[in-house]
């Protein structure tokens, strides 16, 4: 992969045609028994809950409302598989670590996150989405774990960035890249993005497309 300073326009335009086409929620998944063929390269979106996650599917799809917003943390209870013009599934993940879940919600979550990533021959990355204010908590280190443990490659990418301070974004990402060195499946570069602002958007829509 490379650093996304290096996409070129004609890989750019690639992915904006990818992401102009048809992209229609497909099913919901609760069980292993119901995750659709594994017939084509698929990518996961994961992060707590509030980061901003549906937002920017949203965003990078341009469709106001195609993943469900919410001011509810843990809204999103199950696997939510997305057809990316035929070419590649998106898939919005449960979000987590929020404090009023219940243990029993907090289990089955591990369990069909667990399930899924070692099961998925096609998965090629999971976005691991960090609230750009705050940094990286304990439960996303704990979902990065999971990921070195089941060998499955993930990217981490900072969400609000506009509503950072510039310092206090750059203390984030100093740790985040000290971080990151003790991870094995980590990409070790992040992107900062802002659905709100369009920030990072082209060049994240980039990154996936060339994940096909």
């Amino acid at each position: 992969m490379q650093n996304t300073s290096e996409f070129s326009d004609e890989q750019h335009n690639e992915a904006r045609l990818l992401f102009a086409g048809p992209c229609d929620f497909v099913l919901g998944v609760a069980g292993l028994e119901q995750l659709p063929d594994a017939n084509r390269a698929e990518v996961a979106f994961a992060g707590r809950s509030n980061v901003g996650k549906s937002s920017l599917i949203n965003a990078l799809t341009g469709r106001g409302t195609l993943a469900r917003t919410s001011n509810t943390p843990g809204r999103t209870q199950q696997l939510n598989f997305f057809d990316l013009g035929g070419a590649l599934y998106l898939v919005d993940m449960p979000g987590y670590g929020y404090a009023k879940v219940s243990k029993t919600q907090r289990n089955e979550w591990n369990r069909l996150i667990n399930d899924y990533l070692r099961g998925r021959p096609n998965l090629r990355m999971v976005f691991i989405l960090i609230d750009g204010r705050h940094g990286l908590k304990d439960s996303d280190e704990h979902l990065m774990t999971m990921l070195d443990e089941a060998a499955v490659s993930y990217r981490i990418i900072l969400t609000k960035c506009d509503k950072s301070k510039k310092d206090e974004i750059e203390k984030i990402e100093t740790d985040l890249k000290a971080c990151l060195t003790k991870h094995a499946a980590a990409y070790p570069e992040f992107l900062r993005t802002s659905a709100l602002k369009n920030k990072g958007i082209e060049d994240f829509r980039t990154i996936i497309s060339l994940l096909r």
